[in-house]
């Protein structure tokens, strides 16, 4: 049966598998992989992002011996004294040249207690695109601080947006410790720093950590050096910091992002409704509605690639299938007909803006929500953040690179959204420029 089952997905053309949200990659979900956790790095250049990944590597012992001896050789032909295991994540000629990282990389690693992706991001201003890509989907954030340098310009900017992208949990790292002879006070004064100024935004979980990531001092072994720490290390953290409650589990979602009709003689009547669960959860016999239309049926169904299941949580790519034939199409969405998404063409929206090119007042752009394709044109801009006061700017309006701003939008149809707080997933949407296709902002449905 699994076989046929499998051989049934097989139908479904390539092109269109990599249209749902990695429909063949394992599922990522509180429910089928608990053990996971997603994090990024985020900070200044030249914080330590790349060579704090390095060394978790290393010390997890996740890279083969060929990777080492690779870097090894880099490390020798640029003159280096030590391993430089940045370079373990810097793959780009210009980042190994400039030191610095430009590109979103993605790592895996895992231990006996957890699973774990994580995104290396830059940490130059002119790359802070590349930052918010890389934290879309993560559920914690590593903030580096240098202790020669503590808080800067950088360090607020990706608190702010780590805040409003909606990640619940940060571990500040404070790094190059050996660097200020492992002071205790330093430590404190950044601390102290950090607080206040987290305090104005919505983080829920902040956590503290001195450590030196070239040698390795609290990354996964307590330092020696910093008696006076008392605390966990940044490995135990990681593998024991509790996200699945960050997912709503009450407000069921289902976008709907393709029909599956495989036309064999095996499933000859099969019509599956393929997508990934956004929210709440899904069990077979559940009553449920389809939007736009408002017809209501029930869950006949749960397949998944494996085989059939009972119920499907958050994160989930499943196909659903339903007691009678009703219109479906790519962008309906599967919701409770007594909890239901807002509905509307009037949006406004917290915008990260991503492109040169600066965001003007009555343009039309492309959107993208869930699984719906959409135009839209920006009605207004109320304001504009200062990124260390967090002040409402409301004298300036022009939005340009790397600005968080208040905007509002009407799109072409209906969208079926909740607030980016109570659904990262249906609170979301990308801003597309028409003329190029590049991605101009990303924005918080508020």
């Amino acid at each position: 049966m699994i076989n046929a089952r499998k051989q049934l997905w097989k139908t479904v053309k390539k092109q269109d598998i990599s249209e749902m949200s990695e429909f063949t990659d394992k599922i990522e979900s509180a429910g089928a992989t608990r053990g996971l956790l997603r994090f990024f790095t985020a900070g200044s250049v030249d914080d330590g992002k790349s060579t704090l990944i390095g060394r978790l590597l290393y010390d997890t012992k996740s890279i083969y011996e060929d990777q080492y001896e690779a870097i090894k050789h880099s490390s020798e032909q640029r003159g280096e004294e030590q391993v430089n295991l940045a370079l373990l994540t810097d793959g780009l000629r210009a980042e190994r040249e400039q030191g610095i990282t430009i590109d979103v990389a993605y790592r895996y690693f895992s231990t006996p207690r957890r699973k774990f992706i994580i995104a290396d991001t830059p940490g130059h201003i002119q790359y802070t695109r590349n930052m918010v890509t890389g934290s879309s989907t993560a559920n914690l954030a590593i903030i580096m601080v240098d202790a020669r340098n503590g808080i800067s310009e950088q360090t607020c900017r990706h608190t702010l947006i780590t805040s409003l992208i909606g990640i619940r949990h940060i571990i500040v790292c404070v790094n190059k410790m050996d660097l200020v002879g492992y002071k205790e006070e330093v430590f404190e004064r950044i601390r102290a720093e950090y607080e206040k100024f987290s305090s104005k935004l919505e983080v829920v979980d902040v956590q503290f950590i001195p450590i030196v990531a070239l040698n390795g001092d609290n990354v996964v072994d307590k330092s020696k050096n910093m008696p006076w720490y008392g605390g966990s290390t940044l490995l135990y953290l990681l593998e024991n910091i509790h996200v699945a409650s960050d997912e709503n589990l009450i407000d069921c979602r289902f976008p709907v992002q393709y029909i599956i009709r495989p036309q064999l003689t095996e499933y000859h009547d099969y019509r599956g409704y393929a997508g990934k669960v956004a929210g709440g959860i899904l069990k077979k016999g559940d009553t449920i509605m389809a939007l736009p239309s408002g017809f209501t049926t029930k869950i006949k169904a749960i397949d998944t690639f494996d085989g059939p299941i009972e119920e499907a949580t958050p994160g989930m790519s499943v196909t659903v299938l339903l007691e009678d034939d009703i219109d479906i199409s790519r962008g309906d969405m599967l919701v409770r007909a007594n909890n239901q998404p807002k509905v509307e063409q009037d949006i406004d929206l917290m915008v990260c803006w991503l492109n040169e090119k600066k965001l003007i007042v009555g343009n039309k752009y492309a959107i993208k929500h869930t699984t719906q394709d959409a135009r839209c044109v920006v009605k207004e801009v109320h304001y504009k953040i200062n990124i260390n006061t967090l002040h409402r700017i409301e004298d300036d309006k022009e939005i340009k690179l790397n600005d968080v701003g208040r905007i509002s939008i009407r799109t072409t149809k209906p969208l079926f959204f909740d607030n980016y707080r109570k659904n990262r997933r249906t609170g979301s949407l990308i801003l597309i420029d028409e003329t190029t296709n590049e991605t101009v902002g990303a924005g918080m449905i508020l």
